[in-house]
């Protein structure tokens, strides 16, 4: 089978499109025929060597995958061949096969096509469990979302919407991705390029700062935002992809009693219940059209390396996905 897979840590030219032994699935593991997969921050990470944990070599990215089950192991009960499925997997989704652990795939609905179900796993499990599990935002509460017209970020701000936030403050760098979130729901936008935007946020929220922040970003707009959060509010950290890292003293935080929280979601895919129940309540959503998800660009497995190159370059939005 082809496949995309890196030797060495670099820029996107390190991709490159190999021919590998197609996996056996073993006992309690199904075989994927692969027809959608998403790309993600986290899989250009992986090729930088910058990944949160250490990425051996060589490596075949991609843990979104969404296709038909062609094959499956011993003590498989739950799935049979021919069921459309998503999942998560841990890498080796850039490919035309992988294998999967039984007890991971959840069911596609007849409603909702392959694209479409591989833009939920990552970025809307992530958006679900950042605001939800770790941000714990409650109905009425403020919530500001950066780069709200990536692929988290449309999520985020719709799902925020859902679960009863008060009033969503999203920014993004350009006035195309503004109207697109707007678009999705938020209240309030902001280009978060211009110097000042904290002091908007500010503003928009009668100097009392927001309840809870995903930041993603890092360096200088980690700082700015710790600066727009209310007494008891909740930074919520789920990457960096400036690059730049920031330092932060802890005892800031105690005069408003805030709080700053790592999300990783490789913790919450440990949890298979959590893991399940949330994503069949995303696809519940998009089946009934509450959630409406933003398909960037459809691209050639063998365009991976374009697309990690748009990818950082900004220059997309919504979800990028690739087809074997």
């Amino acid at each position: 089978m082809k496949a995309i897979q890196f030797t060495e840590f670099g820029g996107p030219e390190v991709l490159k499109l190999v021919e590998i032994e197609k996996p056996k699935p073993k006992p309690n593991q199904v075989l994927i025929e692969i027809k959608a997969i998403g790309v993600n921050y986290a899989d250009t990470a992986r090729r930088e060597g910058q990944y949160v944990v250490k990425t051996g070599l060589p490596f075949i990215p991609g843990a979104e995958i969404a296709g038909i089950v062609v094959e499956v192991g011993e003590d498989v009960r739950s799935v049979s061949v021919g069921m459309r499925v998503v999942t998560l997997i841990e890498s080796k989704g850039y490919a035309e096969y992988a294998v999967a652990y039984e007890q991971s795939l959840i069911p596609i609905p007849d409603e909702v096509d392959f694209n479409t179900a591989v833009a939920l796993p990552l970025q809307g499990l992530s958006a679900y469990h950042i605001i939800k599990t770790m941000g714990r935002m409650e109905r009425g509460e403020t919530i500001l979302v950066h780069a709200a017209a990536g692929g988290v970020g449309t999520i985020a701000v719709q799902l925020a919407k859902l679960f009863g936030a008060g009033k969503v403050i999203a920014t993004a760098s350009t006035d195309e991705k503004l109207t697109l979130a707007k678009e999705m729901g938020a209240d309030e936008v902001i280009n978060y390029t211009l110097p000042d935007w904290e002091k908007q946020v500010l503003e928009l929220t009668n100097g009392k700062g927001v309840d809870v922040a995903l930041e993603m970003v890092g360096g200088e707009v980690f700082k700015k935002t710790l600066g727009c959060l209310a007494t008891f509010g909740r930074l919520v950290i789920y990457g960096v992809a400036s690059g730049e890292q920031s330092i932060m003293y802890p005892s800031s935080l105690m005069a408003k009693n805030q709080s700053v929280i790592g999300f990783f979601l490789p913790q919450i895919m440990r949890k298979p219940d959590l893991l399940q129940t949330s994503l069949v309540e995303l696809l519940q959503y998009v089946g009934s059209g509450k959630l409406t998800l933003t398909i960037g660009g459809e691209y050639r497995l063998d365009q991976a390396a374009l697309v990690h190159t748009l990818l950082q370059g900004r220059k997309t939005v919504g979800k990028l996905i690739l087809v074997p």
